[in-house]
């Protein structure tokens, strides 16, 4: 089974964090955290970084890593690297994706998030 690594940014403003919804592919409409794959030589933080600029047009500043997701879907094995991150410059403009929110501890459940993120939400509620 293929691997697929990639980075997911938890931009975090103080009790909030900012989840996007794909607007594209087999997973349209799921909720994420934004990021991508990491490319060939890439450190996590550069590609996060990298993938944030693309996306979002925003620049950021990548904190603590606080997890590595590794999950099985049918097609793929995923493995995702999590960052705490703050904007340091930029609107956080949707470029890639269909709807972006900013949730608090209390309202993490309220989007249907990708299997891959579930588990990540509930270490989220222990950090906000």
């Amino acid at each position: 089974m293929k691997t697929i690594k990639v980075v997911a940014a938890i931009i975090q403003d103080g009790n909030k964090i900012f989840a996007t919804q794909r607007g594209y592919g087999e997973f349209k409409d799921g909720w994420e955290f934004p990021g991508g794959k990491i490319e060939q030589g890439e450190a996590p933080e550069e590609a996060l970084v990298r993938e944030i600029r693309e996306e979002l047009d925003t620049e950021i500043k990548v904190g603590e890593k606080i997890d590595i997701v590794e999950y099985d879907y049918p097609q793929f094995h995923l493995t995702m690297h999590c960052f705490l991150c703050e904007v340091l410059s930029g609107e956080l403009t949707l470029k890639e994706h269909e709807a972006a929110k900013w949730l608090t501890k209390e309202n993490l459940d309220s989007v249907d998030w990708l299997p891959a993120d579930e588990g990540l939400i509930k270490k989220l509620k222990r950090i906000l």
